[in-house]
């Protein structure tokens, strides 16, 4: 596998720094589990964005975790994920443009064969 198809998908990398803004303390087994990859592309991806400097991993004291560690966003980190906000919302919302035209025709072809059954032809 080469360096490229192995590079997290920017949709991965986004959810990845969306959850673990909001759950620093995430385990990787959960942050996979969350984002729906292996815990191996977990773990790839969280070196792959702290080697980056979008996250580093922080030490807390009073975690009643055992890990006592958490992955804490960069001001890169948080700024890298500004920009790939930007990205899958503009991702998704042509995803949803496209869903959109596909049901309207889906809809437009039932409505039409409903016609022909009921002789309205």
């Amino acid at each position: 596998m080469t360096d490229s198809s192995r590079k997290p998908s920017d949709d991965v990398r986004f959810r990845v720094l969306r959850l673990l803004e909001e759950n620093p303390d995430m385990s990787q087994r959960d942050l996979a589990e969350a984002v729906g990859i292996g815990l191996g592309s977990a773990n790839y991806c969280l070196k792959a964005l702290i080697n980056k400097g979008f996250i580093k991993l922080g030490n807390f004291s009073e975690s009643s975790n055992k890990r006592g560690y958490a992955y804490v966003l960069t001001p890169k980190g948080l700024s890298e994920k500004t920009v790939l906000a930007g990205r899958f919302l503009k991702r998704k919302i042509a995803e949803y443009e496209d869903l959109k035209i596909e049901v309207e025709a889906l809809q437009a072809e039932l409505d039409q064969e409903n016609d022909q059954e009921l002789g309205r032809t």
